[in-house]
């Protein structure tokens, strides 16, 4: 906080107000102050400020035994059960897990980290939304771990599934299927895993003569947006024969709308998911998809994330690529 307050050339208790009672703060001065703890990285350690309010209070630890899971969204069933995997492996090792959820914004994975690191977090586990891993190194400088979750970075422990393998595995079913006239129906904000399907499919369409993929984007990765994703479909001229969806829930939502509108699925379309939720064999046609090994995924993660808190200064990065694989069912 003395740093802060030498930055921004204001008392340390023009810093602390601020910080809790910001309102009583001038607007000028409480912007220089924020802009200071912006650029000096400052995070306010939680446990020393409680510490101070409640002084008979048992004095914490170090840090914490516990760890967060930073993902997009927690509604999709994909989300939750990779963060279920960490889980599992933290509660075996003892630690507890704190589940966050960014909504795809860069700004609340910003303060979802930086609750973790105010709570004094031994690490955390991050789908990261922001622009590249660089942008969330500096939450090492805190002293938490932070291992990427179905992201890569150089300078990062990271579990991931090989989404452009898994996008070549379902272009490949479609094509198998005689269904060259092929389309990727996507949503944003499209994160970058599901950009790596498109490419994968892409890729093998073209190596086998079918030309370019056709995409549709919606507004979103959900069955609503796939449900409207159905009647652009059948606006296409020609027709598409094989349609591949970015998620599990999109396709669900293709599929049933196709239903209701007189489509034969896969007689007259054949639809290819991808995830393998539970939901993927409760469609309307019950789902053909790609299976990503979702608890393993997170369960790798917390793994690589113990490690590294284990091994200290000795430790070096590892990253994890697991392989998607196809599962049929009767809409492809």
């Amino acid at each position: 906080m003395r740093e802060v307050a030498r930055r921004a050339g204001v008392s340390v208790g023009t810093v602390s107000n601020v910080l809790n009672r910001p309102n009583i703060v001038a607007e000028a001065t409480r912007d220089r102050v924020l802009a200071a703890i912006e650029e000096l990285g400052f995070v306010r350690n939680e446990s020393a400020r409680r510490l101070r309010q409640h002084p008979d209070e048992p004095r914490p630890a170090a840090r914490a035994r516990a760890f967060g899971v930073v993902v997009e969204d927690l509604t999709n069933p994909y989300a939750s059960d990779v963060a279920r995997g960490a889980e599992l492996a933290f509660e075996e090792a003892g630690y507890e897990t704190l589940w966050l959820s960014t909504d795809h914004s860069a700004d609340r994975e910003r303060r979802a980290l930086e609750l973790l690191a105010e709570q004094r977090a031994t690490g955390a586990l991050v789908s990261s939304v922001e622009d590249g891993p660089d942008r969330i190194g500096r939450w090492r400088e805190t002293g938490m771990c932070v291992v990427l979750l179905d992201r890569a970075g150089p300078d990062f422990c990271s579990a991931q599934v090989d989404h452009v393998a898994g996008g070549d595995i379902a272009a490949a079913h479609l094509l198998s299927l005689g269904r060259d006239r092929m389309v990727f129906v996507t949503g944003v904000p499209e994160p970058q895993p599901v950009a790596e399907r498109g490419e994968g499919a892409a890729r093998t369409l073209v190596k086998a003569g079918g030309g370019d993929l056709a995409v549709l984007t919606q507004d979103g990765l959900t069955p609503s947006a796939g449900r409207a994703a159905a009647h652009r479909l059948l606006a296409l001229s020609p027709r598409p024969t094989g349609v591949f969806c970015a998620n599990d829930l999109l396709a669900i939502g293709v599929v049933n709308e196709l239903i209701h509108l007189g489509v034969r699925v896969p007689e007259d379309v054949a639809v290819i998911g991808y995830d393998d939720i539970e939901l993927a064999g409760s469609a309307a046609v019950p789902l053909t998809t790609i299976r990503q090994p979702r608890r393993e995924l997170g369960w790798e993660a917390a793994e690589l994330a113990m490690a590294e808190v284990a091994e200290g200064s000795s430790h070096e990065h590892r990253q994890v690529v697991l392989r998607p694989e196809l599962v049929v069912r009767e809409s492809a």
